[in-house]
């Protein structure tokens, strides 16, 4: 068996790779949109409720910055900014039609170069690789104390 901090390095070294391909998937998009715009669409596509508040603390920035973010979103016809319904003093964050298009083409893109990699792998490899992402994934959320389900959310 390999020594724990070798398996660390290979793992770290995977995630590379990983991150290397998603990156030419999104450079090779057209617009290219900046990691951190992309990150808030992100959060705004999945969090219907999300205002400025919660978005800076998603994105663990000051209230100024994740402005600053939204502006050139919005800037750019991807955000809007809208009353909240619930308390006119609020403003709700709202991702745009072509924000949509852009995250679902971006996915695509992500997805079709993952499979490029993919089918350079043997079938078995490919099992293998489920299961270990599997592994990880459950040891990365480890059940909370008294039994209950880890912290991260899907």
């Amino acid at each position: 068996m390999e020594p724990l901090t070798d398996v660390a390095a290979a793992v770290e070294s995977t995630v590379e790779s990983l991150l290397s391909v998603l990156e030419r998937a999104r450079l090779a998009q057209s617009p290219v949109v900046p990691p951190a715009q992309l990150r808030v669409l992100t959060i705004v596509s999945r969090n219907p409720h999300t205002n400025m508040s919660r978005l800076a603390e998603a994105l663990e920035v000051v209230p100024s910055s994740a402005s600053r973010l939204c502006d050139r979103l919005e800037a750019t016809g991807l955000l809007r900014r809208v009353p909240d319904p619930r308390d006119r003093r609020e403003v709700r964050l709202l991702p745009t039609p072509a924000a949509r298009r852009l995250l679902d083409e971006l996915r695509d893109r992500r997805r079709a170069a993952l499979l490029e990699v993919l089918e350079r792998m043997s079938p078995a490899r490919r099992a293998d690789l489920v299961r270990a992402l599997g592994a990880f994934d459950a040891a990365a959320d480890p059940p909370a104390a008294g039994g209950e389900e880890g912290l991260r959310s899907a």
